[in-house]
């Protein structure tokens, strides 16, 4: 069944995989960035495998922004089926806590946290009245284990966690479903910002997609609040995405 799949941080990384991925199932596509070039020729992409697409540029830490985007989409596509929240930054790291300056760590925190809150707390509405709607979060191993000098981005992901056991529970009696997946380690940008001397060979973002193609689907109706690891999916649940 086409659906209408909403991803932040779209244009580039494991967000521009996510978006191909489902483009190329023939979902209806919403992405958003802040980088306008990459986000258009991401959505040239999209258009050429014949699916339908919206693109915009936005900051989803902004509420107008977030505002702007889901009413575009809403007036385009209607209600909103599947929100990946994927957006966010790593911020100047590798950096000790002590070494953050007041405006850096707050900065993160606004980006990573208030991101994933503005977008799901706009679309939440839609999905209520529908009684139906999945919301993917992304997560990571620094977001259950602290880790040196991942600073501001590995607590941004503790409290990702934390908000989405919380709204799960909120949420579970519409039949609308919050769980987290971490990629592990990909080959991105920020993972190298956050390695950079990283010595080991690293999965391409298209190689973690079935985890999100799952909980996309009707399929995974029962999974709420719940933590799924991308490298190791398959063998875990015994599915994929055939």
């Amino acid at each position: 069944m086409k659906k209408t799949i909403m991803i932040t941080g779209g244009s580039k990384g494991l967000g521009k995989s996510l978006a191909l991925g489902f483009a190329k199932q023939q979902h209806r596509v919403a992405i958003c960035a802040r980088g306008e070039n990459d986000l258009k020729a991401v959505e040239e992409q999209i258009e050429t495998l014949g699916a339908e697409v919206v693109a915009t540029k936005a900051d989803m830490s902004d509420a107008a922004d977030v505002e702007k985007f889901v009413s575009i989409v809403e007036d385009r596509f209607g209600s909103v089926d599947v929100l990946i929240n994927n957006a966010s930054i790593f911020g100047p790291g590798p950096r000790q806590l002590l070494d953050y300056t007041d405006e850096s760590f707050s900065n993160v925190l606004k980006v990573n946290l208030m991101n994933p809150f503005l977008v799901t707390k706009r679309v939440l509405p839609g999905m209520i009245a529908n009684r139906s709607g999945s919301v993917i979060n992304l997560t990571s191993e620094a977001g259950r284990t602290g880790f040196a000098e991942w600073g501001a981005y590995g607590i941004s992901k503790f409290a990702i966690e934390g908000m989405a056991e919380t709204w799960a529970a909120e949420v579970a009696e519409y039949n609308i479903r919050i769980n987290m997946v971490d990629p592990g380690e990909i080959d991105t940008a920020m993972h190298d910002r956050a390695v950079p001397d990283c010595d080991y060979d690293l999965a391409q973002p298209e190689e973690r997609l079935d985890v999100f193609f799952y909980l996309a689907s009707d399929q995974s109706s029962k999974h709420n609040g719940e933590r799924f690891e991308a490298a190791t999916f398959v063998n875990e649940a015994g599915v994929s995405n055939e």
